[in-house]
């Protein structure tokens, strides 16, 4: 090869190094750099409100949705034990003062009439009594009733009245719970938590457990852990009532210059930025710009007016910058909440796009030299 050529080939390598130099688009990496994220901003004609996190945006942006039960739920008072309803069965005792009874047979004092089911109606029969109605009265009722109508059948006739487990007031449980089916309302179990705990409590981590309660057109949510640390929603059940235990689905994305990238199930009822981060290996010590972590979320209208301070219309793209090598930027971090369906990102240090530059132009002049070895 002649020297001439290999001026040339030196030439172009020398531009093409400087060229990567001034723009390093072409070299790989795992997203955009803060410049390119910063460039979306409104205020350079983009499309998303870039905020530095700081105590005024913790507290507006902070808000964790809470769950809990309506009003509706709340103030339902507790069923009474002793109250009958349609689809209940009953226990009867029946004692008459006559050798040769209505219904006791012969030899014996008492006679036992076992699961007489309330019918859809309301109404039970006896024999020698008719038909009497059962549904919205109590034991102590329904025996008042039958002693009076058997009093003219037979002298001084004594009636026990038994309330049974039957499927007037039952509740349906299903999902991750020891041990799913349907469950009678009765004096121990006529609370959420109560029984729950019959079904044999839940089977996955307390900390993600939701319980659901469905009734008729109504739905209430709940953290399983609240019903403990909050009696007031420990709530009163109802005939009809389903509940559903499920792991909490929430997540978030982690992307960039982390441990991980993946898409990461909450832990816990909240997380924070500095949780989100360690949970995914942290920050890449040899990538990571710590100046440049952030959060890509939409916000609803609400929310972003009091961010931005400006009316809005509808929800907003909103990125929050966490910078964490700022005096106060690990306490921002900690106390900024990891929400539903946010992604997290952080970018590349400046100098690692600088090694990828140097590292390319040494393949390049390398490169150069075989090909003046060929030439030789």
């Amino acid at each position: 090869m002649t020297q001439n050529l290999r001026r040339i080939l030196r030439g172009v390598a020398l531009v093409a190094a400087l060229s990567a130099t001034a723009s390093c688009s072409w070299l790989p990496r795992s997203g955009p750099n803060k410049q390119e994220i910063f460039a979306g901003s409104v205020l350079r004609e983009g499309d998303a409100f870039i905020l530095v996190v700081n105590d005024r945006v913790n507290q507006v942006a902070s808000v964790t949705p809470a769950l809990g039960f309506a009003a509706g739920f709340r103030n339902a008072g507790e069923l009474g034990s002793d109250t009958i309803r349609p689809g209940d069965v009953l226990g009867l005792t029946i004692w008459e003062n006559v050798d040769d009874g209505l219904l006791v047979p012969q030899g014996q004092n008492a006679t036992v009439l076992e699961e007489v089911q309330v019918d859809g109606a309301g109404f039970i029969f006896i024999p020698y009594a008719g038909r009497i109605r059962a549904a919205d009265n109590t034991p102590e009722g329904i025996r008042r009733i039958i002693s009076e109508r058997l009093a003219s059948e037979t002298p001084d006739p004594q009636v026990q009245v038994r309330r049974l487990a039957g499927d007037g007031a039952t509740v349906s449980i299903v999902g991750a719970v020891g041990g799913q089916g349907v469950y009678p309302i009765e004096r121990p179990t006529r609370t959420l938590a109560s029984m729950l705990a019959a079904a044999g409590g839940v089977s996955i981590p307390p900390e993600i457990a939701q319980v659901t309660v469905v009734r008729g057109n109504h739905t209430g949510r709940i953290w399983f852990q609240d019903l403990y640390d909050h009696p007031g929603h420990d709530i009163a059940l109802r005939g009809g009532d389903r509940i559903f235990v499920e792991q909490d689905t929430r997540s978030f994305t982690a992307l960039g210059a982390t441990g991980t990238q993946t898409r990461v199930p909450f832990e816990s009822q909240t997380i924070s930025a500095i949780e989100a981060i360690a949970q995914v290996g942290g920050l890449t010590p040899n990538l990571a710009d710590p100046t440049g972590v952030f959060v890509f979320r939409n916000e609803p209208e609400e929310i972003a007016e009091q961010l931005v301070g400006q009316d809005v219309v509808g929800a907003q793209r909103v990125v929050y910058v966490l910078d964490l090598t700022s005096p106060n930027g690990m306490f921002m971090a900690r106390d900024f909440a990891i929400r539903d369906q946010d992604t997290l990102y952080v970018t590349e240090a400046p100098i690692t796009q600088f090694n990828k530059t140097i590292s390319a132009l040494l393949g390049s002049l390398g490169q150069v030299g075989s090909l003046s070895n060929i030439g030789q």
